[in-house]
């Protein structure tokens, strides 16, 4: 580790996938001198101190955060009012707290009335991740190259917001500057919006009358076993997801809905060029994303299963 860090100590909260993502991308550039991290669960703890991931573990959040320059919040959002509750009194004044969290609009929100004066809000996230959680599925590689969007309010400070960028960059990932609510729109577009539709499908054929569950294992090797890769995601994050970005996926479910009833038309109807014009439409914008490096054209079918839930 370098002699002089950007930041003394770096508290994680929740230790899960993006969690311990943070702390070995961390170790990696030498970012902090110190990493804490607390969690729900002892063995969460303890299997983040064995992998060597974090210099300390603490039950408490307050605990966690005594002393820390950068805290970041990496469990699920429907805790952050509890978070922001318990840590509050341990913020040292100049500390940044920010987030990992899909939804940005409710940080400020649930974490903002906790946030002592003089410590810098300035919410932020990722956008990358797998299925799989706990903090053995973790790897330093997570954000390379890949987006992590910044979402300050208008009273953040400059230097502050530039400050946790270049740790962002030096985990590996590219910064996006957006106001919240902005990004709470295309994040329900992008995101949200394919995983609500994921576990639909995944139900869907679970209700089916005319199959057996048996077959629906059995001939998954199409496009279903996709949908199911990402139905594995933990429930309850994606819950706190939905609830918490209520107005933007109204809208876009709206939206899908309209254009879900043109393609039914299209198919009741026999109108193969709308069809086609629709698929063609569709395989351009997968190649503009593999254009722009976030994904590759070599699918993943999700063989691998999920690690079990050991999220702090």
């Amino acid at each position: 580790m370098a002699d002089s860090p950007p930041f003394e100590r770096l508290a994680l909260i929740g230790i899960g996938l993006i969690g311990s993502s943070i702390a070995r991308a961390a170790r990696r550039g030498g970012l902090a001198r110190h990493i804490a991290c607390t969690a729900r669960s002892e063995a969460s703890r303890q299997t983040a101190l064995d992998l060597g991931i974090v210099d300390s573990a603490h039950p408490d959040p307050a605990a966690c955060v005594d002393g820390a320059d950068l805290v970041i919040v990496c469990s699920h959002l429907g805790t952050y009012e509890a978070v922001g509750r318990a840590m509050a009194p341990a913020l040292r004044p100049g500390a940044i707290v920010s987030d990992v969290g899909s939804v940005k609009a409710c940080v400020f929100r649930d974490l903002g009335p906790h946030i002592p004066a003089g410590v810098h809000l300035i919410p932020g996230h990722p956008v990358s991740g797998t299925e799989k959680s706990g903090p053995t599925a973790g790897f330093a590689e997570l954000f390379d190259d890949r987006w992590w969007i910044i979402t300050p309010g208008p009273d953040n400070d400059g230097a502050a917001v530039e400050r946790l960028a270049a740790f962002v960059r030096g985990l590996g990932s590219r910064v996006e500057i957006m106001d919240a609510e902005r990004h709470d729109l295309v994040l329900a577009i992008t995101s949200h919006l394919p995983h609500l539709i994921a576990y639909n499908i995944v139900a869907t054929a679970d209700d089916l009358e005319t199959v057996t569950q048996g077959e629906v294992i059995k001939f998954s090797a199409g496009g279903f076993r996709d949908f199911t890769r990402i139905a594995a995601s933990p429930p309850e994050f994606w819950r706190d997801v939905f609830l918490n970005n209520r107005e933007a996926m109204l809208e876009m479910l709206g939206r899908f809905t309209e254009d879900l009833v043109a393609l039914q038309r299209a198919i009741r109807w026999s109108q193969g060029d709308s069809l086609l014009q629709q698929f063609s439409h569709a395989q351009g914008i997968r190649q503009r994303i593999i254009e722009a490096g976030q994904e590759t054209d070599a699918p993943d079918f999700g063989r691998r299963a999920p690690a079990p839930d050991a999220d702090g």
